[in-house]
């Protein structure tokens, strides 16, 4: 990885949008990348784009779009000094142009609802896409209105699977960003051996500590029948929830296992999906 990857937040002027450029400007700030303000402008039918139908081709970008984007990046270089800040706009759809954008990117930063949203979608269309196709870690902010966490731990949900071992990994390095202490969580049900539930817990602990010195990490096993809303439980007072892209015994085909999508939609802290890195083309 070059130290040229930047930290990519989708833009479109919407409040959810713009607390999560609060939150994709903090993760650029802890890494020390510059933080890249996209938006996607649909076409032929995106909001913003006239449609002349005697011209053929990519339409151009629209000026709503680009004052809005230059505003928001105003505002974080105003409330971040330092921060390097550049901003784009893609003809194309939102979900797609951050998927590709994605691809070289260190972090992908999406908003919970987007503009338009319905008030009873849990995560739009965009976050849900991005969530399960990014090629590098996809930080998804939950709930929408909620300002930075400034306290809580960082929690990772483990299952043994090589999804969730990244997951750890990238959970460690939050944690240790924020000063805080890293919990590993894994949910048995009740028939479940106790000794390999304990064994999951320790391996994931040593890798954790192996790799963050001094870091504190906590294991906590929980019985309960539904995994998914166990972990769901544990986010109510955490900073930060990680989760693989795929749990254990998940199909190949599946791009977002299925505690990994409850989570994205129920979370009550923002999520952090563990997409490996794609290498730079």
């Amino acid at each position: 990885m070059t130290m040229t990857r930047p930290v990519v937040v989708g833009v479109d002027g919407s409040p959810p949008s713009l607390v999560a450029a609060e939150h994709a400007a903090q993760a650029a700030v802890w890494r020390s990348r510059p933080l890249h303000l996209v938006h996607g402008y649909l076409h032929p039918l995106g909001y913003g784009v006239p449609i002349n139908p005697y011209e053929v081709g990519v339409p151009a970008a629209s000026e709503d779009g680009r004052k809005m984007l230059e505003q928001t990046a105003a505002e974080l270089v105003d409330r971040w000094p330092g921060l390097t800040v550049e901003v784009r706009q893609v003809a194309g759809g939102p979900g797609a142009t951050l998927v590709e954008e994605s691809r070289r990117a260190e972090l992908v930063v999406v908003g919970s609802r987007g503009l338009g949203g319905f008030a009873g979608l849990l995560l739009g269309s965009v976050g849900t896409q991005v969530a399960a196709h990014g090629h590098c870690p996809v930080l998804v902010i939950r709930p929408p209105d909620r300002p930075l966490p400034t306290e809580g731990p960082v929690l990772v949900g483990v299952d043994g699977s090589e999804s969730a071992e990244l997951a750890v990994g990238y959970g460690a390095e939050e944690a240790g960003r924020r000063g805080g202490t890293l919990v590993l969580v894994h949910v048995a049900d009740d028939g479940d051996d106790a000794g390999e539930a304990a064994a999951l817990l320790a391996t994931a602990g040593a890798a954790a500590r192996g790799s963050r010195p001094g870091l504190t990490v906590q294991e906590r096993l929980i019985v309960a029948p539904k995994a998914d809303q166990a972990l769901i439980e544990a986010t109510g007072d955490a900073a930060l929830v990680v989760a693989g892209s795929r749990g254990r015994g998940g199909f190949a085909g599946l791009l977002l296992g299925s505690v990994s999508q409850t989570l994205v939609h129920h979370a009550r802290c923002p999520v952090l999906i563990a997409h490996p890195y794609q290498p730079e083309q």
